[in-house]
């Protein structure tokens, strides 16, 4: 199995095809599994390199606090010890949190990035929001990983068409350890980069799902702060887009990258 050994941790990650570098980041208590719609067509043109950030399938689950500037961390230690100077980098969710912090951080590695179902913040500034999180947090807490994912089950898979789906997720996300994923997920609570994402001059595709979490407007309302940004909306579309609907984010990845100053 393809694994590095960073300074703190070890990572596994996954590399198929050849051409310029895209970076696939998963989302919370996930793995690089969320892209195994999409890979195949995206590696039939780039380098495409798929890791399990810390704490998550099968990379190192170190005791210590998680969060995002860490998990960003280790994915640019990744990249520079792959050589990799600058990639396209497309983030799920948590995914895309890790992005926007690498592109304020280490704009050096981002030559452009797509934002799905994601953006540049994780402060709880409504009730609504803090109770959902402080459901979530209790859920795990009290019924463990297994629990949270058949109640995360049906709202990511609401569709009766979607029991396949339902029952991978109630999987994937049962196998993870109790401990490490209530580190990961406190660790999100709190981040920001909102006050900088006016810095990020590199090309951005926010894509919107109309059945997120969060609502469009939100994303629209963080693109208008970006110089170089556009939204696209997912249509029928819940929050695990990349897996219950890969036809549509690929097309729109596809689109994205294929502008000329993108596909030189």
């Amino acid at each position: 199995m393809p694994t590095i050994q960073l300074e703190q941790v070890s990572l596994y990650f996954e590399e198929h095809g050849a051409g310029p570098p895209l970076l696939l980041l998963h989302g919370l208590g996930s793995s690089g599994q969320d892209w195994e719609l999409v890979l195949p067509q995206l590696a039939a043109r780039h380098r495409v390199i798929v890791p399990d950030v810390r704490g998550h399938g099968r990379s190192d689950k170190p005791p210590g606090p998680y969060g995002i500037p860490l998990f960003a961390q280790d994915i640019a230690a990744l990249c520079d010890r792959l050589g990799i100077r600058a990639a396209h980098v497309v983030g799920l969710s948590m995914g895309g949190m890790l992005a926007f912090e690498l592109a304020v951080h280490r704009p050096d590695l981002v030559r452009s990035m797509v934002i799905i179902n994601s953006g540049p913040d994780m402060v709880p500034r409504t009730l609504r929001f803090r109770a959902a999180l402080a459901t979530r947090i209790l859920l795990l807490r009290l019924f463990g990983p297994a629990g949270l994912a058949r109640v995360v089950a049906g709202k990511l898979f609401p569709k009766p068409e979607h029991a396949d789906l339902r029952r991978q997720i109630e999987q994937r996300l049962g196998q993870n350890d109790k401990d490490v994923y209530l580190r990961a997920t406190r660790g999100l609570i709190g981040w920001t980069v909102l006050d900088r994402v006016s810095e990020i001059a590199c090309p951005v595709l926010v894509l919107a799902s109309d059945r997120d979490y969060t609502p469009v407007s939100a994303k629209e309302a963080y693109v208008a702060q970006l110089p170089n940004a556009r939204l696209e909306v997912l249509k029928d579309s819940g929050h695990a887009a990349p897996a219950e609907n890969p036809d549509q984010v690929l097309a729109a990845i596809e689109r994205f990258l294929q502008r000329p100053d993108l596909a030189s």
